[in-house]
Order: structure tokens, then sequence, then C-alpha cells
């Protein structure tokens, strides 16, 4: 089975003792997006969204290297205005998408670049290949949500991908290999039931 395209977001991977420091935050699907843009035959700019999805985040506020991210979700939630452009991204011309095919990410490393910014290192898979993607990402707020009255926490972060790394390349340069992330997500801490 194919993997896909797009995810990410936030703190990264670190072993040892650290991580048990790192608190777990589940992401609140209902505000978290990963939007994503690429130039059309140099005419204009298009744009399409993945949101909905679900991951874990393992977060220490006090050492950002001790924390890791895991996000997944279906390439076939993807979103992009247009029913006839939906149906040609999941063709044979480029992800050639079943229903339970699933984009992932997975973060491996830190490097903390300022106050609450970093460039994070992770793995993305899609159609089959694993590479690493680098995030710069940037700590929005931390605090108790004023409604859901927990901890909660909002992070931000683009990336640059390359579609033909992922074998997903056809049509370039007229549809442009380069595309554009750009991903914002809140997190809730866990409930100790759900930890």
């Amino acid at each position: 089975m194919k993997t896909t395209l797009f995810a990410a977001v936030i703190a990264a991977a670190s072993a040892g003792a650290a991580l048990a420091d790192a608190e777990t935050y589940v992401l609140d699907a209902s505000h978290s997006q990963i939007v994503f843009s690429y130039n059309h035959l140099g005419y204009s700019t298009n744009w399409g969204m993945f949101s909905g999805f679900g991951g874990e985040i393992m977060f220490d506020a006090d050492d950002p290297a001790a924390s890791s991210v895991t996000v997944s979700f279906p390439v076939m939630s993807m979103f992009t205005g247009w029913e006839a452009r939906f149906d040609h991204f999941m063709s044979a011309d480029f992800f050639d998408a079943t229903e339970d095919e699933m984009v992932t990410f997975a973060s491996t490393g830190i490097e903390v670049t300022g106050d609450g910014t970093a460039m994070i290192t992770g793995d993305l898979t899609l159609n089959g290949v694993t590479k690493p993607v680098v995030l710069d990402a940037t700590l929005n707020q931390t605090g108790d949500h004023p409604m859901a009255k927990k901890p909660w926490a909002g992070f931000s972060a683009s990336t640059t991908l390359l579609r033909s790394d992922f074998g997903v390349g056809n049509f370039a340069p007229f549809i442009s290999d380069e595309v554009e992330v750009m991903i914002s997500i809140e997190a809730s801490k866990a409930d100790a039931q759900e930890s």
C-alpha cells in the first residue's frame, strides 16, 4: 500500500530520560490545517488543504528538543475547492489513491533556533517513498484554553517539498515541482485516561 504527502508539524525527537518530562498533547482536529500551494502554468497559484487529521505530540515545554510528534491522515481528505481537480489528483497521474492510503509524518530531530522557534526534521512518506523534510516551526502560544479549561498549545510551520522526490512529479515544470506547505495546529493536553 502506498503512503502519501504533506504533513507535519511541531517538536522533534530525542531519546532517553528527557522524554519522561514530556506531556502528551493530542491534535485538535477542528482547528488544525495543512495548506499547500503550487504554480499552474505561470498563470496562477492553486491551493489545497488537509484538515480534520489526528496526531500526538509529546511536548516538553522546558526542553523542546525532548519533544516529538506523529501525524497521519488519509490522502483522500484533500480539499481543492474543485471536484475535477480533486479527481485528477487522486488519479494515476498523481497519487493513484485508495481510501485507506495515509499521509504520515514522524519527527526525528530538532534544532532550536530562538525563543519559540526551531527547525524540525522528520520522516514524510509518500507513494512508498520516505524522505526527511525540515519544518521551520514556531510555538504560537501555550496556556489554559478559555473554553476547554485545560492546557492548550498552538504551533505553526512551513516547508517546501519537491513533488518529484515522492514520485508525483507529472507535468513539471509546467505545474511547479515545488509545493509550498503551511501548517497551523492546536493541541490539547491529554487527560490522564487518554495518556
